[in-house]
């Protein structure tokens, strides 16, 4: 078999939220599995210098009208929220938490949680808003409440996102094919005909 797809990307990033709607088809396509994997990009912008692309002079109004523009050619739901950017961390550790016990229920959140976020305008930088979604899919509120706070959780993230940065992960979406990068929604195209072709 061949190896897995590694999709990174943050909670807070609208174009992971529309290469999260796509991966997983593009990927059946080509018989790979994908390893969802929640980054944050606060630690990686420490790193790279960056910011959210909402907060840069002359490319924020730009921004906003492309992340609109691109969900409508998709076909996604989506709505900036009021308070964007957001921290992700408590949304990241359910993910991470629920992989653990069930992968498949752990995309499941994921879409949920940017469901959430970006069509629904929740706050789910609040870990009880995420408990509340996570509860809905039958998750345990209880079980998980307790988790987000958990130091072997917390350092679950941590050392995701360190074993990203080293992979040279610098934005959201990130998708590496055995050892190819492709950074961005717009390379979905590329992705596809990597996968179709081996390479070139």
């Amino acid at each position: 078999m061949p190896a897995p797809i590694d999709f990174y990307f943050d909670f807070s990033s609208p174009y992971g939220y529309f290469a999260a709607q796509k991966i997983d088809a593009i990927a059946e396509k080509h018989d790979r599995a994908v390893n969802w994997r929640p980054i944050l990009l606060g630690a990686i912008f420490k790193i790279t210098g960056s910011r959210p692309l909402v907060n840069m002079p002359l490319k924020s109004d730009y921004a906003a009208r492309d992340m609109s523009r691109l969900a409508r050619l998709l076909g996604v739901p989506f709505t900036l929220p009021a308070g964007f950017p957001i921290a992700t961390q408590a949304a990241a550790r359910a993910f991470y938490w629920t992989q653990q016990r069930d992968p498949r229920l752990a995309r499941e959140l994921a879409l949920a949680l940017y469901h959430a976020y970006f069509a629904d305008g929740r706050d789910i930088s609040d870990p009880e808003t995420v408990v509340d979604i996570a509860a809905g899919l039958g998750i345990d509120r209880t079980q998980l409440a307790a988790a987000l706070g958990d130091s072997a959780v917390k350092e679950r993230l941590k050392n995701e996102v360190d074993a990203a940065i080293a992979r040279k992960v610098f934005g959201s979406p990130f998708i590496i094919i055995d050892d190819e990068p492709f950074w961005g929604v717009d390379h979905l195209d590329q992705v596809e005909r990597w996968l179709a072709t081996g390479g070139w």
